[in-house]
């Protein structure tokens, strides 16, 4: 283990990486690898090393209850989607997921037809009812679906991120009923900016990136006896569809958000004048 050089380092490190654990013993042994490829590729200057050690370290700090940095630098390097995509090799036919991201929050639990939208967007935002049913693969209806929903305001802030909305806003847990329906009055969402104000906004900058998503709603639904699945519903037409700055669009989930000038139908939903329904129906996998 004396006199290491350039050339035999990497072998004396996993010389002495011994883990009882098999796993652990493939996943250092490869992490090692790895990173000590990509430092004889790249050659990194002192200054440079120390800098990005700084930057892992602000990292860490600008984590706390409301929001994950790390989280959102997993996002933005794609490593959240292909995690994603490795662990959840579905059989066809089933919905398709997508990244969880940093907002997802404690949410109350609502009746179908809530309406979710309960601050100032609620006024000001263009109204929506978002509905759709959940099915198995063989396009049975499942009831008692927990489905847990949660958004951006019309100007694409959630409740954990604005002080101007009441807790818990734009939040819900809905149940499917006997025909495996969920539905639920809301705002239709925008695109907006991941947060730029920590490490992660400063890479994006310097990597000539921009933060924004396209306009979407998020979904987890659970079932006892089925797959959890967590995923979106992208707005149609939205303009950030190809360029989604975590990666996490796919084409089987964009609806189209489509305007509804009826007002008698207006008034049945409590809704002032026109507005937006989008449908989607789920598909769950039966768990092993």
């Amino acid at each position: 283990m004396r006199n290491v050089t350039e050339e035999n380092l990497t072998e004396a490190v996993l010389r002495q990486i011994t883990a009882q654990d098999p796993r652990v013993q493939q996943v250092v042994t490869s992490l090692v690898r790895h990173l000590h490829a990509f430092i004889r590729e790249v050659e990194p200057t002192e200054d440079e090393w120390f800098t990005a050690i700084d930057f892992l370290t602000r990292t860490g700090q600008k984590c706390d209850a409301q929001r994950q940095e790390f989280i959102l630098l997993s996002d933005t390097l794609g490593v959240t989607m292909l995690v994603d995509a490795i662990n959840h090799r579905l059989a066809e036919g089933v919905t398709e997921t997508t990244v969880t991201g940093p907002f997802h929050a404690a949410a109350l639990e609502m009746g179908n037809g809530a309406m979710i939208a309960r601050g100032p967007e609620g006024q000001r935002g263009n109204h929506a009812v978002v509905r759709g049913r959940v099915l198995d693969v063989n396009h049975n209806p499942l009831a008692g679906v927990k489905v847990d929903v949660w958004q951006s305001d019309d100007d694409g802030f959630y409740d954990v991120q604005d002080e101007n909305q009441p807790e818990m806003n734009l939040r819900a847990i809905l149940t499917t009923d006997e025909h495996g329906e969920y539905w639920f009055r809301t705002v239709r969402p925008s695109s907006y900016p991941i947060p730029t104000d920590g490490p992660v906004g400063e890479l994006l900058l310097a990597t000539g990136r921009h933060p924004m998503r396209p306009a979407h709603i998020h979904f987890r639904l659970t079932h006892p006896h089925y797959k959890r699945l967590t995923t979106h519903v992208f707005v149609e037409g939205d303009e950030y569809l190809d360029s989604d700055a975590v990666f996490g669009v796919k084409d089987s989930l964009v609806v189209p958000f489509v305007l509804n000038e009826d007002r008698a139908k207006a008034a049945e939903y409590e809704f002032p004048g026109p507005f937006y329904e989008a449908n989607f129906d789920f598909t769950l996998e039966a768990s092993q």
